[in-house]
């Protein structure tokens, strides 16, 4: 079993909440965490941007990353939205079992 957290930023709370529900109903993630009001500052169509987000993390495992990011990208406002895997290379063994257990 190889767990991953997937890092997802959304442009506000209730647009990270849609989707962080439907990950978890979908049993695409065992849990998405929700962080309201960061700031991000990034390039966008060659000029420096400020805007407040909201970043979403989810746990699942390897198997599912492809098909949550398609999910994802399906239900997001961005063009672009950022979505990336990050391996989890230790931790709380129960833990990691629950999210195996709770994923499909």
């Amino acid at each position: 079993m190889e767990v991953r957290f997937i890092y997802i930023t959304a442009g506000n709370q209730e647009e990270a909440k849609r989707i962080g529900k439907e990950l978890v109903k979908n049993r695409l993630a065992a849990c998405v965490n929700i962080v309201k009001d960061i700031t991000s500052f990034y390039w966008w169509d060659g000029e420096l941007q400020e805007a407040q987000e909201t970043v979403m993390i989810a746990k699942t495992k390897e198997s599912l990353v492809e098909e949550l990011v398609e999910k994802v990208k399906s239900m997001h406002s961005y063009s672009c939205p950022c979505i990336v895997s990050l391996p989890v290379l230790q931790g709380n063994g129960a833990f990691l079992e629950w999210v195996e257990k709770e994923t499909k």
